[in-house]
């Protein structure tokens, strides 16, 4: 086998995003053999674009086809767990949209199941693919910034009006999508965040529902964040700020670094400030300290991905984002959300059923009234519209 077999279920913006890319070639491993809606006119559209492909108005229909080798599953947050486990009983492998799910236990059993199945799982994390990120990570984590101190990431540049959660009777909803601004835009940078500077084993969060906008969860975060290590981290954002800010600082013993309007800022010091401080005889000195500046053009991240995920599948390659860490941002949400609710701490691993427990209630007791609108979308292409906003 030279290529995988893929069948796309959901066939919205980000399925049918996948889609195009992939018909124009830039995921030369894959090819499309079906995909699935439960919408007759986006499976309509689809088969304008993929004449070849098979569609099926029922997911498990295609998963039992015999047509595909592997999944991309981009359908609304609940039903992510759902259908890849479904797919993973049929040795099926799958690449699913952010977040693998809504809580930690849903995608601790994805994971069981992949495992247990033996086929790839990964998650389209494609911000991950961004050289700039990637060269924050391999900075801290091959100890070139010393011992971790801070990271604090301003990330309020998600923009959302009225309008758009006024698409879909299941936007910002905690039945339709499990959340708002944590659960909808911040994942990739939740995931960013732990894959650059690790997990934090305790949160204290700040989730203000409708704050800025008519909707019934959060559009305004802040989230404390403390290490083992006494590191901390403090992450800021919200879909209600214009322009809005994408700052992310991470300081270490042996310098520090910024990420701001698509540079990478480093500055080294040229002696661990803990050697410094506690050898240095002159109260008011300075540390001297290098400069050094990164830049690299943005890949679109999406092909990236999918190009990885095919390669896992033929070759054995390492996956970019592995569903296992999936597990990692979700982790870092749920307890802020616990920690929001119960106004204290929220420890890491999160109390499952503490959350479970709060979302259920919050769920039972949503009423969704709002009227459904048809508006406008812009013109962008799937790869610009997800690249880092700077």
């Amino acid at each position: 086998m030279n290529k995988i077999r893929l069948g796309i279920i959901g066939m919205g913006n980000m399925g049918s995003g996948h889609l195009r890319s992939i018909m124009k070639g830039e995921s030369p491993r894959i090819t499309v053999t079906a995909f699935a809606d439960i919408v007759c006119e986006k499976l309509d559209k689809a088969s304008e674009i993929c004449p070849s492909a098979k569609a099926f108005d029922n997911a498990e229909e295609m998963l039992d086809s015999g047509l595909i080798d592997a999944a991309l599953i981009a359908v609304p947050h609940y039903d992510h767990p759902k259908l890849a486990i479904e797919c993973f009983k049929r040795g099926i492998h799958v690449m699913t949209e952010k977040p693998a799910g809504v809580y930690t236990r849903q995608v601790r059993e994805m994971n069981e199941a992949a495992k247990a199945a033996n086929v790839k799982f990964g998650i389209m994390f494609n911000q991950r693919t961004n050289p700039i990120y990637a060269k924050a990570r391999e900075i801290v984590r091959s100890g070139q910034l010393g011992e971790r101190k801070r990271l604090v990431w301003i990330v309020t540049n998600w923009y959302r009006t009225q309008a758009y959660y006024d698409s879909g009777s299941w936007r910002a909803t905690w039945n339709g999508e499990g959340g708002g601004v944590l659960l909808n835009q911040a994942p990739h940078n939740l995931d960013l965040w732990q894959w650059i500077f690790g997990m934090p084993v305790s949160i204290r969060a700040f989730c203000t529902v409708g704050k800025y906008h008519n909707i019934g969860v959060e559009d305004d975060v802040t989230i404390y964040g403390e290490y083992e290590n006494g590191a901390t981290a403090v992450f800021i954002s919200t879909t209600g700020e214009a322009p809005g800010s994408n700052r992310l600082e991470i300081s270490g013993t042996k310098g520090k670094l910024v990420l701001e309007d698509g540079k990478l800022k480093w500055w080294k010091l040229k002696e661990d400030e803990r050697v410094t401080c506690f050898n240095c005889k002159d109260g008011f000195v300075w540390p001297e300290s290098d400069y050094e500046e990164f830049t690299a053009e943005e890949p679109d991240g999406h092909p990236l991905i999918l190009n990885n995920f095919a390669d896992a599948i033929l070759d054995g390659a390492e996956l970019i984002a592995p569903g296992e860490e999936g597990l990692s941002s979700l982790s870092i949400s749920n307890a802020a959300y616990v920690s929001s609710w119960t106004d204290s701490k929220a420890d890491i691993p999160v109390d499952e059923d503490t959350f479970e427990k709060h979302l259920s209630e919050l769920c039972h007791s949503e009423k969704i009234e709002k009227k459904t609108v048809q508006v406008s979308e812009s013109a962008e292409k799937l790869s610009e519209r997800w690249k880092v906003r700077w």
